[in-house]
Order: C-alpha cells, then sequence, then structure tokens
C-alpha cells in the first residue's frame, strides 16, 4: 500500500526553522513529483512547495521563496522541507503528497496525501 507519513512539525517562535520529512512506503519517491500543501486555521488548504520529476525542478508559493527549500533524498525515500525565518502566517497543518498526474501547483493532481503535521510559529 501506498503510505506517506509526516513528521518534524511543532511549535516554535517566529524567525525560528523546522524541516518537515516525508516519508514513503509503497512507492519510489524519485519517480513521482512530490509537493507539499498547508492548510491553516480557517483557511483552505494551499499549494507550498513541489518537486518534480523527472528533472528536479521545484517551485514555491511567493510568500515562502528565499525561507523554504524542498530536497528529496532518494536512498532514504524522503522528501523534506526545510522552513527556515518563519512567521507566524506559518502556521498550518502541513501535507506531503504525490502527484499522479497534471501541474504540480494543483491540488488534483496529487493521488496520494500523507495525514498531516502541525506547525505553530508564536509571534
Amino acid at each position: 500500500q501506498v503510505q506517506l507519513v509526516e513528521s518534524g512539525g511543532g511549535l516554535v517562535e517566529a524567525g525560528g526553522s523546522l524541516r518537515l520529512s516525508c516519508a514513503a512506503s509503497g512507492l519510489t519517491f524519485s519517480m513521482y513529483g512530490v509537493g507539499w500543501f498547508r492548510q491553516g486555521p480557517g483557511k483552505e488548504r494551499e499549494f507550498v512547495a513541489a518537486v518534480g520529476w523527472p528533472g528536479g525542478r521545484t517551485d514555491y508559493r511567493n510568500s515562502v521563496k528565499g525561507r523554504f527549500t524542498i530536497s528529496r533524498d532518494s536512498a532514504k525515500n524522503t522528501v523534506y522541507l526545510q522552513m527556515n525565518s518563519l512567521k507566524p502566517e506559518d502556521t498550518a497543518i502541513y501535507y506531503c503528497a504525490v502527484a499522479t498526474g497534471g501541474n504540480l501547483q494543483y491540488q488534483a493532481s496529487y493521488g496520494y496525501w500523507g495525514q498531516g503535521t502541525q506547525v505553530t510559529v508564536s509571534s
């Protein structure tokens, strides 16, 4: 079965850093596009970042460019989201997902989702 498990969330003060991990089973991450999405309290789920396949192209929403970095460790079958200079508006549940086709900025392109990990940034 395909399963995605996020970890690394927690409570951090503004300006701090966290690294989220998404470990996969049942598929090889390096063969798929992988994305991170988030949903803050009272907000819609939104695209955060993605790494494509086969070229490894990365995309980020404008508000996280220069602060967040998505990366893939094929040997560990894990995708990471390094988050620096965190802001209170980054507070959300963060989800990783595996794309089954289409534009990686769109939720509809993803067929598999993790359970999410909570990130809370205090001011």
